[in-house]
């Protein structure tokens, strides 16, 4: 089984840095019953919000880099 490395830092209320192997990523908002959106060094844009009972919302954009 593959050792992975993930770490999310608080860096403000609201706003996480999250930090892997390969790549960085940013999270704000995701507050009570609001989305999430997180960029990522990769390039990749994610939307996601928390809906009632065992329903969730993602969308995810990813643009390639220059």
């Amino acid at each position: 089984m593959p050792l992975t490395f993930r770490k999310s830092f608080r860096i403000l209320p609201g706003v996480r840095l999250n930090i892997n192997k390969r790549s960085w990523s940013i999270t704000t908002g995701g507050g009570k019953n609001g989305p999430r959106h997180t960029r990522s060094s990769t390039g990749r844009r994610t939307t996601s919000m928390d809906l009632p009972g065992p329903f969730g919302w993602r969308r995810t954009t990813t643009s390639k880099r220059h």
